[in-house]
């Protein structure tokens, strides 16, 4: 393969990713300008991974059960597939489930990044540690404090930011990439 190749499919593959790129950055500002459509499809998302988790799990069980033990890996599937199954049926009240699972999550994240900045304050730098663990306690605060009002906006948002940062921190990779394909040999 020639280097004049190389560099046609290089910039070929960069365009598409910078089209994807855009792509996703503006369904991140769709999911947040529509949050509760991007929280429900995250919702169906979940279902459908706890569902295919549940499966795996109950075939893990079924090859498993000369061993032993087989029991619990059926009941956990059962367990996924009963979520999974929820979440579908039920995308509403499965949000306002997830959004108050969430809103324990990052307290608990919180309450784990005092705990590491404590430790590590010899070290230095664990400043970055406390204001990571105080806005993600203000966060969880708000979604409890809030909650159940918090569910039709609180995950699609989330999502939505996501996407935007995944979209623009793929933009910057692709513009240094971009650099090195330009370069002359």
């Amino acid at each position: 393969m020639s280097a004049e190749s190389l560099a046609t499919m290089a910039k070929h593959s960069i365009t598409w990713s910078t089209a994807l790129s855009i792509f996703i950055i503006v369904a991140g500002v769709a999911a947040i300008c529509v949050p509760l459509a991007a929280g429900i499809a995250a919702t169906i998302l979940i279902g459908w991974l706890l569902i295919f988790a549940g499966v795996l799990h109950l075939v893990f069980g079924w090859h498993t059960r000369q061993v032993g033990g087989s029991i619990w890996g059926f009941l956990l599937g059962l367990v996924y597939l009963a979520v999974g199954i929820y979440l579908l049926v039920h995308p509403i009240a499965g949000l306002a489930a997830l959004t108050l699972g969430l809103g324990a999550y990052l307290f608990a994240e919180a309450i784990l990044e005092f705990v590491l900045a404590w430790r590590l304050r010899p070290v230095g730098g664990t400043g970055w540690l406390i204001f990571d663990g105080i806005a993600t306690l203000i966060l969880s605060i708000l979604i409890w404090a809030t909650w159940p009002l918090s569910t039709p906006w609180f995950i699609g948002t989330l999502v939505g930011i996501s996407m935007i940062f995944s979209g623009a921190s793929r933009l910057a990779v692709l513009s240094a990439a971009r650099r090195m394909v330009a370069k002359p040999a």
